[in-house]
């Protein structure tokens, strides 16, 4: 049941009056909703008109707000000016070759995107291959998805426009850059795989949602399509669909030898789905009627990762919280365990083929949240280790049938992003490129403590400061969290936090339930009713710092993005007095009504729905909007989202800012930034991103009072 009787307009000569801070007024309606019994209220529901003129004025208000405080911050400018020190180094990612070709994705420094190149040759001799920035005036329109044709000539690549998740297919041929006319739009959530002779891609898309709706619209029932080059997409061949299932999601990839092609079948970001396969001719289009089962019930997680003739390899969790890799015989549908379940975590595996010599497994385990990287047999016997840097995260590894190289990158939170190349002969890893870091690392340190939660689980947590830290409670300190989805937060370098360590900060990464650390079981302990356990896993590690005298509740300030910026906002409500500072981004802030937008009906798996009766009382009791309370000091916060987030719509951090605006006493500022021409954070150009981290650190070091 619901009640709408609108009040009165958006009044810029309204205002709630703090000490400190005059924050723009919101009118207030009479919105009330029931859920199972429980009358609630939603008084600024008018905010998810995200296009409408009103909430076009609260936004240029709360900007004008925002923004004008933060340019009078004393350290704005100098934090600005170093962060474009220590970004403006020529950064490389980790290369991958493909028939012949090598590519690898470059930034001079400060570009907003980074360029694709490619070489016949060596590294030494790259051309651009495709440039994002060349696509857009301001630096919005990012490369968001590509693949590569099987003969290595064709490539098509996805972009997307300030931040959103809507994806434009185009062709481009590699060895002349000269595109194609061919132009496919309004797909999501999904990559792009060739048909082996090169005749077309398979892709999802979904229905075009009216033109008013693109970045509210919910998205479902998506098709799986063919796409053959030099045809309009009207004429596209539709391969897969299930309209009587509009929650499935699917992806297709063609094995690298162009013999099969695999169908992943998805609900929403439950890692459990389904698993289909059927033989491919060069020149035959898949049909839906010929897809043979691996999996066909959704019990866990299968990932293919390659295949020897009839036998394929799955990687999976059924009956393996942890992961598995088994081998499926497609003639004789049987299962044999390859790599058998251990008390570490499986987390990727890769199959490496290489002329002349038996094929391998690469296989990335994850030891209380850090990398380990191994070879194994096809029989799963161990022939070596690939020793790693040092503590730290493997982050990506490319492999290419018959080349006795493989790629992979490392990264820890003092040891910027760098790219190697194993020589699976030899077994010896070569650097290929490590980043020039204008910042002395030697002076800092990182270590690993663990906190224990409310209920005694062992939580660890990444802490990186000055070797010579004094622990007197005195420490600036920055917790970040996420705690969902089987995610896994592992170290990595961060170019922007090097600015907050050299002036005295400390960071701290936890790895909360929720997250894939420990694999499925870990991130079934911070789901549903289970949720609170997130969250008392964050306080505990702040309780950690305290007790520990790395820092103070004064000192202390907490970060998240999405998911984590959930967390923030729940745990700032259910402790204001343990928190100096709160910088929840994007954050999924209203939990009764964030499936009715967009994906978000996908985040059920985790989160539960408020349309169910069993799901509401514990959503209800943790969901940031509805409990921020009347006359509560809440800590200094900056909100952050943008305009085109078409993932967590921004309407979520309007309506939290909003009532944290109207309920908030005391002189702390809480403040709401709202990026234009932005999305959720994926292909957001530099400028804006130095920005918006200039503004953060600025903010953190006044509130918390660093000298």
């Amino acid at each position: 049941m619901s009640l709408y009787l609108p009040q009165a307009r958006y009044s810029l000569h309204m205002a709630l009056t703090h000490p400190q801070l005059t924050y723009p007024s919101a009118h207030k309606v009479d919105q009330v909703d029931d859920y199972h019994g429980t009358a609630v209220a939603d008084p600024y529901r008018w905010l998810e008109q995200v296009g409408s003129s009103e909430t076009k004025a609260w936004i240029q208000a709360q900007n004008d707000l925002t923004f004008g405080y933060l340019a009078k911050l004393p350290d704005r400018d100098s934090l600005r000016k170093r962060l474009i020190d220590l970004w403006d180094v020529p950064k490389a990612s980790v290369p991958f070759t493909r028939k012949g070709r090598i590519y690898q994705f470059r930034n001079s420094g400060l570009q907003n995107q980074d360029v694709l190149m490619v070489s016949d040759t060596t590294l030494d001799d790259m051309r651009v291959l495709l440039d994002p920035n060349s696509l857009s005036e301001d630096g919005t329109v990012a490369l968001s998805g590509m693949a590569i044709s099987h003969d290595g000539n064709l490539l098509a690549y996805a972009t997307s426009q300030s931040g959103s998740d809507w994806l434009r297919w185009q062709v481009r041929d590699i060895a002349t850059s000269h595109d194609y006319d061919d132009d496919v739009q309004w797909s999501k959530f999904a990559g792009a795989a060739w048909q082996p002779d090169g005749s077309g891609f398979y892709y999802q898309r979904y229905a075009q949602p009216a033109e008013d709706a693109a970045y509210t619209q919910t998205n479902q029932a998506p098709q799986l399509c063919f796409h053959k080059l030099g045809t309009p997409q009207a004429e596209d061949v539709v391969v897969y669909e299930r309209p009587d299932k509009p929650e499935w999601g699917f992806g297709a990839y063609i094995t690298r030898d162009g013999k099969y092609l695999l169908l992943y079948i998805n609900k929403g970001t439950d890692p459990r789905n389904l698993l289909f396969y059927q033989p491919l001719t060069v020149d035959q289009v898949a049909r839906a009627d010929k897809f043979k089962p691996i999996a066909d019930e959704f019990v866990a997680n299968y990932t293919f990762v390659g295949h020897d003739g009839a036998t394929f390899y799955i990687q999976t969790d059924e009956d393996a919280p942890r992961s598995k890799l088994m081998a499926f015989n497609t003639e004789a549908g049987s299962w044999q365990t390859i790599l058998a379940e251990e008390d570490r975590v499986l987390d990727d595996v890769s199959h490496v083929t290489r002329n002349g010599a038996e094929a391998e497994f690469i296989a990335h385990y994850l030891e209380d949240a850090s990398s380990r990287l191994e070879r194994y047999s096809l029989a799963g016997q161990k022939l070596a280790d690939i020793n790693l840097p040092t503590l730290g995260s493997v982050t990506t590894v490319n492999t290419e049938p018959g080349d006795s190289n493989i790629y992979y990158g490392f990264t820890s939170y003092l040891y910027p992003p760098t790219s190697y190349r194993y020589d699976l002969q030899t077994g010896e890893s070569t650097e290929v490129f490590r980043p020039e870091v204008r910042f002395d690392t030697s002076g800092y340190v990182t270590r690993q403590l663990f906190a224990t939660s409310k209920d005694g689980t062992r939580v660890p947590m990444f802490v990186t400061h000055k070797r010579n830290l004094e622990f007197d409670g005195s420490n600036p300190t920055l917790l970040y969290g996420y705690g969902g989805f089987n995610i896994s937060l592992l170290p990595g370098f961060s170019v922007s936090r090097l600015a907050w360590l050299e002036r005295g900060g400390v960071l701290a990464v936890a790895s909360l339930r929720g997250g894939g650390e420990y694999g499925e079981t870990w991130h079934q302990a911070g789901t549903k009713a289970s949720k609170q356990n997130v969250f008392d896993d964050f306080i505990a590690c702040a309780e950690h710092l305290i007790a520990e005298k790395i820092t103070s509740p004064a000192k202390l300030a907490i970060q998240g993005g999405s998911n984590g910026g959930l967390l923030v906002g729940a745990v700032m409500i259910q402790r204001p007095e343990l928190f100096g500072a709160a910088l929840p981004a994007v954050g999924v802030m209203d939990m009764l009504r964030f499936h009715k937008f967009t994906i978000g009906w996908a985040w059920v798996s985790d989160y539960g729905s408020a349309d169910e009766a069993n799901d509401f009382p514990a959503l209800y009791a943790y969901s940031p909007l509805h409990n921020l309370k009347s006359g509560v000091s809440y800590p200094a916060t900056l909100v952050t989202t943008a305009d085109h987030d078409d993932r967590v719509v921004p309407a979520h951090s309007f309506k939290f800012a909003a009532t944290l605006q109207e309920h908030h006493v005391g002189d702390a500022p809480v403040l709401i930034r709202i990026q234009t021409n932005a999305g959720h954070g994926a292909g957001k150009p530099t400028k804006f991103i130095i920005e918006e981290q200039a503004d953060i650190w600025a903010f953190l070091l006044h509130v918390l009072d660093v000298a």
